[in-house]
């Protein structure tokens, strides 16, 4: 057995006594920290006609030439604990009654109206499990008339869609807070008013798997496991529940955080050597023994009883400094536990897991994914390593490991939008006149002031809400550069793959994890006249239309949520001037790539912005919800709307789809 470097791997039967450990009677009380995502033509072998020019990249390989630790305690984490409610928000909107209801409201979300206003205590100094020094500001709860949407038998046991709301819900909410207070409690603080509203699921505790969780999910905190019930603990490592035998009580371990900070504990796919809890030096700097209580107890209980272990990777979160990425793994089976002494003397429990077999890769395919970003392995039907030709400011990978087609039908890339001759662009549009970087609360600055005072994104990276549009700074605007209402315009921001797929031709999808929010990719092609595109649709695969019916979701914050006027939320109905059609047949980017779904993890918005004096409008796609690496990435190509019946339809150029997803309508296009 490979134990951790510098300690004995061989348990040493004389060290410790283990039938002490076996009849020790199980506590009796002991509680969670909380009580409450066609198949075109075969690749053409010959070079397009003359020269690409400076702004076009021809489809390669046509164009330019492709380029150690003492007694660790696991009971602990980076996440504030969650304080008992929100403050107001601090908001530069201008309140405006919106004309009823948002039409993309299908989602089940929350729709009752708190009574009266919610006021805020002055702050108080309040003890929180293990951060006994937070600062926590105490604020009134909702009414108990807002309705979360969710049953109380669903906030029990919940299933794969009410999962997904959960955590769409919370990162709104976190957005929101995060865009308008500027403060790094977001996480808490929205966790906080989600679970004193009901917005959770699962939360009846478990041991094996949990309802509408998949391995291979990923988390960016602790907080969003526990809203869903993988993990209850948003501090401790361990987490158990008492079941009772008769007249006897025995906790059983249900979950387990592997942090991933101490070498030879987390790196194994297939096993991990998993270090108990307790034991680190107290106030006086003086470490101890482990005791067996608590999650140590559960642990070695589970062993003994042989039951399944949910287990989840941390890994450090690349678009973060001190972020963690939370990956479950499934069910694992402990198959012995020791004893083993620390660098400061003291007794520490070490228990030695294995991954059951028949379960889908996760971290261990997360390992590979690494290994292909930095090079060190060479990625398995890898036909090019970058088809933009350097056109993208990242490589696009294009892979098949599925048949022998080497790539496909030919077309010349290109990472921006072509204007026919007849095409008239909207209304002239001046830019802004901020002499640095745009700044929310700016009405100064016309970008800011046409997005309701707000910056649109966080951190210049990811998007808090859906509008019916979003307005960036353009080509005359004398903002730096590196202006964070300039996001669509840097190019790519993640590492794409265009890949092979069994029935759908081909796909898209990512070497690296997306947040719910971030920015994929804009839809490049060539924006055509109405009249001249929608009679040659039937035959162009690659057409983006958005006068198409769509699926409605709900995306956005509830503004009860986060203590805003009803009357202000933002509406998520797209309002563009005319129909936006673009092909991206003969000129196009890696959105191209991306297939249909009726329940895609993906969505499109409207992003405006100057070029050379007039308004052009852009199609920006960001993520729904977290998508972890190499999952496919879809978005939904909607209906035609003058397609009146199913069988009918089918006769105007829609398609069969074949997404298989519950919500799946049988057609598109």
């Amino acid at each position: 057995m490979q134990g951790v470097p510098g300690f004995n791997t061989v348990p040493n039967p004389n060290h410790y006594d283990k039938s002490i450990v076996l009849d020790i009677k199980p506590l009796r009380s002991l509680k969670p920290v909380f009580p409450n995502g066609n198949q075109g033509p075969p690749f053409v072998g010959c070079p397009p006609f003359g020269p690409s020019s400076s702004e076009y990249s021809s489809f390669f390989p046509f164009g330019a030439q492709q380029p150690t630790h003492d007694t660790p305690d696991l009971n602990q984490t980076q996440n504030t604990p969650i304080p008992s409610f929100v403050p107001p928000l601090r908001s530069y909107r201008t309140p405006t009654k919106t004309n009823g209801p948002s039409s993309s409201s299908g989602t089940k979300r929350g729709v009752g109206r708190p009574k009266g206003t919610t006021s805020v205590k002055k702050k108080e100094k309040k003890t929180v499990a293990n951060e006994p020094n937070l600062d926590v500001q105490v604020v009134k709860k909702f009414s108990s008339d807002f309705d979360s949407g969710i049953s109380a038998a669903e906030r029990e046991d919940g299933n794969a869609y009410l999962v997904s709301s959960v955590l769409m819900r919370f990162d709104a909410v976190r957005r929101r807070l995060s865009q308008v207070e500027f403060t790094k409690s977001a996480t808490s603080k929205a966790a906080g008013t989600l679970m004193s509203n009901g917005v959770r699921t699962n939360m009846k505790k478990r041991v094996g798997t949990v309802p509408g969780i998949e391995v291979g999910d990923i988390f960016f905190s602790r907080i969003e496991m526990c809203l869903v019930g993988l993990h209850m603990q948003t501090m401790a490592g361990i987490d158990y529940i008492i079941s009772k035998a008769g007249s006897d009580e025995e906790s059983l371990a249900t979950s387990i955080v592997s942090s991933g900070r101490y070498e030879g504990e987390a790196q194994d796919p297939e096993s991990l050597i998993y270090s108990g809890q307790g034991g680190n030096a107290d106030k006086n700097r003086q470490a101890s023994d482990q005791k067996l209580e608590r999650g140590n107890l559960a642990l070695e209980n589970s062993l003994r009883k042989g039951n399944g272990v949910r287990v989840i990777r941390g890994e450090e979160d690349a678009a973060s400094k001190t972020g963690k990425i939370y990956i479950y793994d499934g069910l694992y089976s402990i198959s012995e536990s020791w004893v083993e002494k620390g660098k400061s003397g003291c007794n520490t429990f070490k228990y030695k897991l294995v991954r059951q077999p028949g379960q889908p890769p996760a971290f261990g395919f997360w390992k590979s994914v690494q290994k292909w970003k930095e090079g060190l392995t060479t990625r398995p039907g890898l036909i090019l390593p970058d088809l933009t030709s350097g056109a993208e400011s990242k490589p696009v990978s294009l892979v098949n490991d599925v048949d022998e087609d080497k790539g496909p039908a030919y077309f010349t890339y290109t990472s921006s939008l072509k204007y026919s001759e007849t095409f008239k662009l909207t209304q002239p549009v001046i830019g802004c006149s901020c002499s640095s970087s745009c700044s929310p609360g700016n009405l100064n600055c016309s970008c800011i002031r046409k997005n309701d005072g707000d910056l649109p994104y966080l951190n210049g990276v990811m998007l808090v809400s859906r509008r019916p549009v979003i307005y960036e700074c353009g080509p005359t605007c004398p903002c730096h550069a590196s202006c964070k209402n300039r996001v669509i315009q840097t190019g790519l921001k993640f590492r794409l793959e265009v890949f092979k797929t069994r029935n759908r031709g081909w796909g898209l999808r990512s070497w690296d994890s997306l947040r719910a929010g971030s920015f994929i990719c804009e839809y490049a092609g060539e924006v055509e006249d109405n009249g001249n595109l929608r009679g040659n649709q039937e035959e162009d695969a690659y057409v983006f239309d958005t006068s198409r019916v769509f699926n409605s979701f709900k995306w956005n914050y509830e503004p009860e949520l986060v203590d805003e006027d009803p009357s202000t939320e933002v509406p998520e109905e797209f309002n563009l001037p005319s129909p936006l059609l673009i092909s991206a047949k003969k000129f196009g980017n890696v959105a191209r790539f991306m297939n249909h779904s009726c329940s895609p993890n993906v969505f499109w918005q409207p992003v405006i912005r100057e070029g050379n004096g007039e308004s052009v409008i852009h199609i920006a796609f960001f993520a729904m919800r977290h998508i972890p690496p190499m999952a496919e990435l879809t978005y939904d190509y909607g209906i035609s709307p003058t397609s009146e019946a199913r069988d009918e339809s089918l006769l105007h150029g829609q398609r069969t789809c074949l997404c298989r997803s519950e919500q799946c309508r049988g057609s598109f296009g």
